[in-house]
């Protein structure tokens, strides 16, 4: 009876019973993070697969055995123990504190140096504490022993030293995070990387490695800061008999339809002299600068040539009267039932005119003044509903048309942008009324194609689902 009586029997019987429980729950712990594809899965798995039973073996042997903690054999064991508990802290935090962060939260933008900063200070405490506790090893004296060979070294090394320590104070100060852009004077471009050496810098055209005492010491510009200040500034020739204030309201006009522009930022386009003009846009990134450059160089060339403007100096003869003929015939007469006759007289007031992929063709609100009739290419109406989202409601193709509401002199209910190039025939209002109301049976067809697509924008400000 004695053996019941013993502080080893319930050490036992509590290792027997508790560590099987244990490792069913974590079991099936670990099966539903490993279902929700959590980050926490590796450290569940690390707790139940060595930690936990390395935990209770420790217990058996030290309390139910009774074997002595100073034996070899045992501060091997609790030395192991010890750095598995310490892999699992580390691993821990970081998957909690960092991985799990959101995108534009300050604990994902930290440099990888920081981090690596605290596993070394958190291992080094783990390690001290092991080698005190388990050991039995005078750390002070460790301590100072290091302290002097630091001296030594650092005397030796100065200079190597030094330049770590200014990048050190650099990435203290925070003058940047990751993501964000930097000029250095001599690249531009995105940091993705900080560790203890250098900066990472992504240039589009290549990696920049900037060693961190090189940014301490020089001058560079965070383009990032403050958020949405960045400018790009676009410069265009055209010829110098083009009007400048034409020029300079396609120009404004065509920077407010980008989709890079700033929210709230208002593009400006001046004369700066010799047939050029520069174009100042506000973008939300640095990292669209390429793109809106791109985007609104394509979109002038086309808007240009459509207002009789010529981008450096170039003519545009496009429009051709074998080409309106042709259109004419094909396109718009089936869709007005025009006699030959007619054809001809609209041959002289008819143009040909083009628009580049995601250009705007018409905005909702505004009163065209002209009907534009697709030739080649598609074009994507869209309205907006009440929450600001846009919503596409038809596609129109070869032989449709927009600007409808010519005839009745009302604004647009729709938009509509170009889904790649798209080649159109224009006629202004004045030469088409007559022809038109004329027509009783066309002017009740174009009635009702009016009336459905209105209907198709009332549906989606009712938030309902355009058939």
């Amino acid at each position: 009876m004695g053996g019941w009586d013993d502080p080893w029997f319930y050490w036992a019987i509590g290792v027997a019973i508790g560590l099987p429980i244990a490792l069913i729950v974590l079991t099936e712990v670990h099966d539903l993070l490993l279902r929700r594809n959590s980050r926490l899965t590796r450290q569940v798995s690390l707790l139940r697969n060595w930690v936990l039973p390395l935990g209770a073996l420790l217990l058996l042997i030290v309390q139910a055995s009774q074997i002595p903690a100073r034996d070899v054999p045992v501060r091997v064991l609790t030395t192991v123990f010890g750095v598995l508990v310490l892999t699992l802290l580390l691993s821990g935090l970081n998957a909690t504190v960092f991985q799990g962060a959101p995108e534009d939260s300050w604990r994902r933008k930290m440099p990888g140096i920081f981090l690596d900063v605290a596993r070394f200070a958190v291992i080094g405490a783990g390690l001290a504490v092991m080698l005190s506790y388990i050991w039995g090893v005078r750390v002070g004296g460790l301590f100072a022993a290091l302290g002097v060979t630091s001296v030594v070294i650092g005397l030796m090394l100065q200079n190597s030293v030094g330049q770590i320590v200014s990048g050190l104070f650099m990435l203290f100060e925070q003058p940047f995070r990751i993501g964000e852009w930097l000029d250095t004077g001599t690249a531009q471009g995105r940091v993705v990387e900080v560790n203890w050496r250098a900066v990472h810098i992504d240039t589009g055209s290549g990696m920049r490695i900037m060693p961190n005492s090189m940014l301490a010491t020089t001058a560079f510009t965070n383009v990032s800061r403050p958020p949405g200040a960045h400018k790009v500034a676009i410069t265009t020739t055209f010829s110098t008999a083009d009007p400048p204030d034409r020029v300079c309201a396609m120009l404004t006009r065509i920077a407010r339809g980008l989709p890079h522009v700033q929210l709230g930022s208002v593009p400006k386009s001046v004369p700066v002299g010799a047939a050029e003009y520069r174009t100042t846009i506000g973008l939300s990134s640095p990292e669209d600068a390429g793109a809106a450059k791109a985007t609104f160089l394509r979109w002038v060339w086309y808007a240009a040539r459509r207002e009789n403007l010529h981008l450096d100096e170039a003519d545009d003869d496009f429009s051709t009267p074998p080409q309106i003929e042709h259109a004419l015939r094909t396109v718009v007469a089936p869709t007005l039932r025009l006699s030959a006759e007619e054809q001809r007289s609209l041959q002289s007031c008819a143009r040909i005119i083009r628009y580049g992929a995601d250009e705007v063709v018409e905005r909702a609100g505004e009163v065209p003044g002209a009907m534009t009739f697709v030739v080649a290419g598609r074009v994507q109406m869209t309205a907006t509903a009440d929450d600001g989202s846009v919503v596409p409601i038809s596609t129109l193709v070869e032989g449709s048309f927009l600007g409808l509401t010519a005839l009745t002199r009302q604004p647009n209910s729709a938009s509509a942008y170009a889904l790649e190039e798209v080649t159109a025939l224009e006629i202004g209002r004045e030469h088409l009324e007559d022809l038109v109301m004329n027509e009783p049976l066309l002017l009740q067809s174009l009635g009702n194609i009016l009336e459905e697509r209105r209907s198709k924008v009332r549906q989606v400000r009712r938030g309902e689902r355009v058939g």
